[in-house]
């Protein structure tokens, strides 16, 4: 989508199926496409009221933005094999697995800003998407690498149940808020501020990384009796010729302060 004016990128949402988050997943070192993280499918049981977020980009799972430059993609394409996360199936972590302890769930309160230590986040705007009106999920603008989308029919951060943030990997050649989320770890921190003057502070659990026509939806939008937090974007190896991103990254964190 190179040349086009920059807007919110749209993402199909098919009741029933899994949706893939939006991509944007940067490679420090390396230009990447404009890619914004995959639309995730949001799962049968949850309707736009109650619900969790479709996933961003019709191509579902992931669709990226063409590259401006095909050097560019190439390189970002090697730098994106590279990615140290498991592929579906075989990821590490205990995500979902409650062999920790949880904070107590705070009242619900939309977010503010994050911060993610570990991979130079601090006080990345977050901004509410939602969907359109042919059910395809917002995501932030490109011309606004630095946005973080909250989806505003999960929970906000810090309440029990799944908030679910999303982000670029990069956008016209830089490199976006997510672009090196693929290097979390277990124990990470990641710090949301609050509207209402709180921060809810997460450790991360598990990173995995997904076929976008294999994303879990139910995992990632299913109801928890806990406070967690789920980050997407996208990852794996960069296709030039579709100007695609051909996996999810997600990381999976539970509520510790």
């Amino acid at each position: 989508m190179s040349g086009s004016t920059p807007s919110k990128r749209r993402i199909a949402v098919t009741t029933g199926a899994a949706l893939a988050i939006f991509c944007g997943v940067l490679v420090t070192g390396a230009a990447l496409a404009n890619d914004p993280p995959s639309a995730l499918p949001v799962p049968g049981s949850v309707q736009e009221d109650s619900a969790g977020p479709g996933a961003p980009d019709s191509s579902a799972a992931g669709d990226a933005e063409e590259s401006e430059d095909a050097e560019d993609s190439k390189d970002a394409a090697k730098s994106s094999k590279a990615d140290g996360s498991k592929k579906s199936g075989r990821s590490s972590g205990t995500a979902g697995k409650p062999a920790f302890t949880t904070a107590e769930a705070m009242t619900g309160s939309e977010p503010v800003s994050l911060d993610i230590p570990a991979i130079g986040v601090k006080g990345a705007p977050i901004d509410p998407v939602g969907l359109n009106a042919d059910r395809t999920v917002e995501v932030p603008a490109l011309d606004r690498p630095e946005l973080v989308g909250w989806y505003k029919h999960r929970p906000t951060p810090g309440e029990a149940g799944p908030a679910v943030l999303l982000g670029h990997v990069d956008a016209y050649g830089r490199p976006a808020v997510f672009a090196r989320t693929h290097t979390l770890e277990p124990g990470d921190t990641v710090k949301v501020k609050r509207a209402d003057g709180r921060t809810a502070v997460f450790t991360v659990d598990e990173l995995e990384r997904v076929d976008k026509d294999a994303f879990p939806t139910d995992r990632v939008y299913g109801e928890t009796a806990t406070p967690e937090l789920r980050l997407i974007t996208c990852g794996g190896a960069f296709d030039p010729a579709t100007g695609h991103y051909e996996d999810n990254i997600i990381v999976y964190a539970h509520l510790k302060a």
